[in-house]
């Protein structure tokens, strides 16, 4: 397995100097990237821009929202910059289980799934803890999901941070898709489910800031990292992604993107 870093963990750096922040990432020994937007660069540009810095275009996070009204031409940008994967991170509330619009949701992700195959391209989801609820029929949102949409349009980016918060072990979690689970995020925590957690990544901004959940660099927090790369690697993952969602620590975005791999160093993958 290779290990990447979500990009979006140095967004602030990536506004204001991406081919520099690539580097630096390169340099703490990031062999690839995730993006999460590509900050008004072209696909050329971007492309052009990770294989001066030397790291890997692995994957990139584009919302439903942004693939559904022209699916073609914007995974034929991902397919340009070098993308392996394209992974949907993320369903507002109105288009989750249990919406009026959830079922075209589903169809919609077949649809993108079909256009990714074409290109060479791998679509993904990727989860929260709101997904660790249950149908009516008494399965995770999650597990459905995958039920809905078969294995050949649809694959895993498990995010191990969300699984833990979601009451579920991670490690036992990913193994249910050993050969579904090509990407793994990894993500450290401290505290634990709060109502109002999501402001850390800049959603119900107007409830009150929770000091009960904080995101940490990998190894600082509650996961049990190496149990949980042991059960990516027995998955069949090719990357493991860490991510941070906010910096924690008294560290900047760069210094806990160097605290989790300096970790990663201390662990077998």
């Amino acid at each position: 397995m290779k290990l990447a870093l979500q990009l979006y963990s140095v967004r602030e750096n990536l506004e204001k100097d991406f081919l520099g922040t690539l580097k630096k990432v390169k340099e703490m020994g990031y062999e690839g990237g995730e993006l999460a937007g590509i900050y008004g660069h072209s696909a050329k540009e971007v492309k052009d821009m990770f294989a001066e810095a030397g790291l890997t275009p692995i994957s990139a996070h584009v919302s439903y929202q942004d693939l559904m009204p022209d699916i073609e031409g914007t995974v034929k940008i991902y397919k340009e910059i070098g993308c392996e994967y394209i992974a949907i991170p993320y369903l507002p509330n109105e288009l989750r289980y249990g919406k009026e619009k959830y079922p075209e949701v589903v169809e919609g992700i077949k649809e993108i799934g079909k256009v990714c195959n074409k290109y060479g391209i791998t679509l993904l989801y990727h989860n929260h803890d709101f997904e660790f609820e249950k149908t009516t029929e008494g399965e995770y949102v999650l597990d459905a999901l995958y039920n809905e949409v078969s294995a050949d349009l649809l694959k895993t980016e498990i995010d191990t941070c969300w699984v833990n918060v979601g009451g579920e072990n991670p490690s036992e979690y990913l193994l249910k898709y050993t050969g579904r689970a090509p990407v793994v995020h990894l993500k450290d925590f401290v505290g634990g489910k709060s109502a109002n957690m999501y402001k850390l990544i800049g959603i119900d901004s107007n409830e009150e800031q929770s000091t009960a959940f904080e995101y940490r660099p990998l190894g600082f927090g509650i996961q049990n990292i190496q149990s949980i790369v042991d059960a990516a690697k027995q998955a069949g993952a090719k990357w493991i992604i860490a991510e941070q969602d906010e910096p924690s620590m008294g560290l900047s975005r760069l210094e806990c993107a160097q605290k989790s791999m300096d970790f990663m160093k201390t662990i077998k993958y």
